[in-house]
């Protein structure tokens, strides 16, 4: 089943991914796995790159190869289902099932990311205080078990930034109105914002802040977003294209095509341009945190 020339690779490679690692879970290698399947080892590897689309029954039987359980069998049917997708648009709840964060899989891949942000900090840098207090916003009548486990995804996810070999390299912007709107009580944003100066000065880490006072500028137009790169392979070539993700209330907007991406490369640099340097927005920060401990 080929894919069209306009559809998002997002899928695919997400796809891959997870077969892949439930493959190496079941302790097979690639010969053994097509051996199983009777397909070719190249097909195989095309499928673990993302390099073609699958149908949702080749999932279903590579599945039953690795052992996956019920659960994650039905979520990789569904995202199956979506690489044909022109724009892809994850909407949870519908074919694939909510907690099968596509994100994260394409953050843990990552090796740089620039993020913009307008009215909260990232997930990467939340502190717990905060991203409870977010997610319990988010999700109306949540159980105190999974706002526990939400929580604690989110705060895992940022161990990959400080770790010793090779940590990502992470760009950020907010603007001033993630600084000044109050989340979860004083206290909270006192601990946040300070947070957010101790990693600003990890040698990976850059912060801006976009102040009010810069007028308006490509990111009032575009709202938040995330442009995520990939390693480069032994010649300099992307392994996986650069891809853009936009948050929304029900799910995310992947953008994978070469001229999306450019745009928002363009946008970003004239964002970061527009914000305020290294060293003075964290003195912004710090300024605002003071004013949080005095409440």
């Amino acid at each position: 089943m080929a894919e069209g020339p306009t559809g998002s690779t997002v899928p695919r490679r997400q796809l891959g991914r997870n077969l892949r690692d439930l493959r190496n879970r079941a302790r097979l290698t690639v010969r053994a796995a097509a051996s199983k399947l009777e397909w070719s080892e190249a097909k195989m590897w095309r499928i673990e790159t993302g390099q073609t689309a699958l149908r949702s029954l080749d999932v279903q039987a590579m599945c039953l190869v690795y052992g996956a359980p019920p659960d994650l069998t039905e979520a990789l049917m569904g995202l199956a289902k979506e690489t044909k997708a022109r724009g892809w648009w994850q909407a949870y709840g519908d074919s694939i099932p909510e907690g099968f964060n596509v994100y994260v899989g394409l953050e843990e891949a990552a090796e740089n990311l620039a993020v913009y942000e307008t009215d909260l900090v990232p997930g990467q840098l939340q502190t717990e205080g905060y991203a409870r207090e977010i997610i319990r916003t988010h999700i109306r009548g949540i159980s105190d078990a999974d706002l526990d486990g939400r929580a604690r995804l989110r705060i895992e996810r940022q161990s990959r930034l400080t770790r010793a070999m090779d940590p990502p390299v992470l760009r950020v912007v907010l603007g001033e109105a993630v600084l000044r709107r109050p989340v979860g009580g004083p206290e909270v944003m006192a601990q946040q914002l300070a947070h957010l100066v101790y990693v600003a000065g990890l040698p990976n880490i850059s912060i801006r802040v976009a102040p009010f006072a810069a007028g308006t500028h490509p990111g009032v137009v575009t709202g938040p977003f995330v442009i995520l790169r990939f390693p480069l392979t032994g010649d300099g070539a992307d392994t996986e294209p650069p891809t853009v993700y936009s948050d929304g209330y029900t799910g995310g907007l992947y953008l994978d095509k070469e001229r999306e991406v450019q745009q928002y490369d363009a946008a970003f640099a004239d964002i970061w341009k527009a914000s305020l340097d290294e060293q003075a927005s964290r003195r912004l920060i710090s300024e605002v945190a003071g004013s949080y401990e005095k409440d």
